[in-house]
């Protein structure tokens, strides 16, 4: 009973650190794929909470953090998740412009396996960088895929799942934008459900 009793008051009073820390290291990751010359707004307040989507891999509310520059839409950041990674889902944020093309991708976690399937995060290699300047003008349907299945993504060789999940989850990321820009944008109370 004391036991319990300890863990439950190590949890409520380690609870609110964890989720600062969690929301810091959020914010460096928004800021290495949306720089803060591109909006004037603060996007951490200018949220939208999303339902579930498939689009987004997601079986629970996600967060869209909304840029403005000068009180008109310049990007918006989504939670995506790859679901099927080789060791799991892989958790992404995707900065996409108002004009629809990503500013930017990055890996927030994921359980891929280290020296090989790891490549994926941005401390590991650039190869996240590969969907900067990509959209759905630029490439078509089939073009969203790793080279190997025929597609315009690069990838490591003997590391292919991982790419796969995360090429497949950037384009219906962008497919999710595509389909509801106008409500993303639309001004409303800071993290109204939607």
């Amino acid at each position: 009973m004391v036991g319990t009793a300890l863990l439950a008051l190590t949890y409520q009073v380690t609870r609110g650190a964890i989720a600062r820390q969690e929301k810091k290291a959020k914010l460096a990751l928004i800021g290495q794929i949306l720089p803060a010359a591109s909006y004037d707004n603060d996007i951490l307040h200018d949220t939208l909470t999303l339902p579930p989507a498939r689009l987004l891999g997601a079986d629970a509310p996600t967060i869209a953090y909304r840029a403005r520059l000068h009180g008109k839409p310049a990007a918006v950041v989504l939670e995506a998740i790859a679901p099927n990674g080789y060791g799991g889902k892989i958790d992404l944020l995707v900065a996409v412009k108002a004009n629809g093309v990503i500013n930017g991708v990055r890996v927030v976690s994921d359980h891929e396996t280290p020296g090989l399937g790891d490549y994926i995060e941005i401390a590991k290699s650039d190869w996240i960088k590969v969907f900067d300047g990509a959209s759905l003008a630029k490439y078509h349907s089939e073009d969203w895929q790793v080279k190997k299945d025929g597609g315009q993504f690069d990838y490591m060789t003997g590391a292919t799942i991982s790419p796969r999940a995360v090429v497949k989850a950037v384009h219906n990321a962008l497919r999710y934008f595509t389909q509801n820009r106008a409500k993303l944008f639309t001004r409303q109370a800071s993290g109204e459900k939607r």
